[in-house]
């Protein structure tokens, strides 16, 4: 739940600290600009709030890692890949994309936070505990908050922490640990394939580099 807190804390300040010649920059994530994946982070603290508010009988059929699915990289011609641009222009003026993300992403936060970690929910047809769900969650804040600042260098990078445990649970997905060589960012840089590795990074990596990239999905 802190992990959490944190990690979608740092997220919002880094949308916050945006300047209106930010918000038409390419982000890290391929065919979207800075505003596109804002629009994508409204989508996203949306789902937590509908996720954290249905609830489940049955028992859980993933946890934080597992919750994860392997998928093919992106080419921005899945459907909802595309709508999100259109939307994200929809709104206009930044000041009113922003408004809406911090209006939903304070609520997101706050259902985190009155959320018991036991209980099960239900989202993507598995069921796992909320607790488990928001700390799959660190992964998603903390991989978009890279994505967010590919093209800004003055901006701040996540909290360590929540660098630190998305790194473990990447990890954990692949099965191997990546090489202490790599900085907890480096780490989710190359093993999800937001770019390549180094020729000294691809020699680092040893037998690994065959997993990589992990897409998640």
């Amino acid at each position: 739940m802190d992990l959490f807190s944190r990690s979608w804390t740092a997220l919002r300040t880094a949308v916050d600290e945006l300047s209106d010649e930010d918000w038409e920059r390419p982000s890290g994530c391929t065919g979207w600009l800075v505003r596109d994946l804002v629009c994508h982070l409204v989508i996203d603290a949306q789902d937590v709030l509908i996720t954290l508010v249905t609830p489940a009988e049955t028992e859980p059929t993933v946890d934080s890692v597992t919750y994860w699915k392997l998928v093919e990289p992106p080419t921005g011609e899945d459907p909802l890949d595309a709508l999100i641009p259109r939307l994200a222009a929809a709104y206009g003026e930044p000041r009113w994309l922003k408004f809406h993300f911090d209006d939903i992403g304070s609520a997101a936060r706050r259902a985190a936070e009155l959320a018991d970690p036991g209980v099960r929910v239900s989202t993507r047809d598995d069921v796992l505990t909320a607790g488990d769900y928001l700390s799959a969650y660190v992964m998603e804040w903390t991989l978009h908050h890279l994505d967010l600042i590919a093209h800004l260098p003055s901006a701040a990078e996540p909290p360590a922490e929540t660098l630190a445990a998305a790194r473990a649970s990447l990890e954990k997905i692949a099965g191997a640990p990546i090489p202490a060589s790599f900085s907890d960012k480096d780490a989710l840089l190359v093993g999800t394939g937001r770019r390549a590795p180094t020729d000294a990074e691809q020699a680092a990596l040893g037998e690994p580099a065959a997993k990589i990239p992990l897409v998640l999905g």
